[in-house]
């Protein structure tokens, strides 16, 4: 065997090594799948869907088996949407919604829905215009939060054959158009006005039942006081009574000379008096009482 031959040998052998090689590396990198953890991939042969391969490494058959969508399962927001929509009561609002959700099943999204935003999008506006349809525009305001619940629990029910969960449903702001702003304005500046009449009134009346309770326990105390008084003198006059009762009439008569004899005494006692003027029968007065003194003690 010439070396030329030889040489055509080792070369042919050589090259269908590298070429079986080749083959191999190839399948390698076809039949092996590495799956990032925020994806999921669908897989199908022949058109038809054959598995779904979660996060980490995946074996496929190569050439037969190919990886047809590459579905992202993170959480996803659409953009902020802004629909009119008709109250219970015949009032015209402009709402703009958010919504959040995710990819659960991709087998079910990549073969019953095209575009997925545009049907949520479109599932929400009508969800909107049909809660807000059966409130009137207070309850709108005042009940939100119970309106973003069933917006999202409608939406769930909705999407739930698209292999979707929807997370977070948001109503940003409600707007309404510039003849209601102005008349819901007049009504909020009237209901103020009504306020403010109100305090004022219930300020007066406030005033007026103060006074009269106090007019009344001022009353209160002075019937007190003249109760007591009349306590008092009527106790005195009891004990006077006692007196009399007891020791006869000089006892009354001794009483009345003290008084008369402590009234002079006041009398002595004032200022600028120079000169002192008594009753003429001052000095009996003075005369009785000693004399009653006097025989008080004998």
């Amino acid at each position: 065997m010439r070396s030329g031959d030889i040489f055509l040998n080792m070369l042919s052998g050589n090259i269908v090594l590298i070429l079986l090689a080749l083959f191999i590396i190839i399948c390698i990198l076809l039949g092996v799948r590495i799956v990032p953890q925020s994806d999921k991939f669908v897989v199908e042969r022949f058109g038809r869907l054959r598995v779904v391969l979660g996060p980490g490494i995946n074996f496929i058959v190569p050439f037969l088996d190919r990886v047809r969508h590459k579905i992202s399962i993170l959480e996803r927001q659409l953009p902020t949407a802004s629909q009119d929509a008709i109250t219970k009561d015949n009032v015209l609002v402009q709402v703009e919604t958010s919504v959040f959700y995710r990819i659960l099943e991709p087998e079910k999204t990549v073969y019953r829905i095209r575009d997925v935003d545009a049907a949520i999008a479109t599932t929400v506006a009508g969800i909107v215009r049909s809660g807000i349809g059966e409130m009137e525009l207070d309850e709108v305001q005042s009940n939100r939060q119970q309106l973003i619940a069933r917006i999202k629990q409608q939406i769930a029910d909705a999407v739930d054959d698209w292999g979707i969960e929807v997370t977070r449903a948001e109503i940003l702001d409600v707007n309404l158009d510039q003849a209601t702003r102005g008349a819901m304005l007049q009504q909020l500046n009237a209901e103020r006005a009504r306020r403010a009449n109100v305090t004022e009134a219930e300020g007066k009346k406030r005033a007026v039942e103060l006074q009269a309770e106090g007019e009344l326990y001022a009353a209160e105390q002075q019937a007190k006081a003249r109760r007591i008084s009349a306590d008092a003198e009527a106790y005195a006059t009891g004990v006077v009574a006692q007196a009399i009762k007891e020791n006869g009439l000089e006892a009354a008569q001794y009483q009345v000379a003290l008084k008369q004899v402590e009234a002079l005494v006041s009398l002595g006692r004032g200022e600028g008096k120079q000169t002192i003027v008594l009753p003429a029968d001052a000095i009996s007065a003075f005369g009785a009482a000693f004399q009653m003194l006097k025989g008080s003690k004998g």
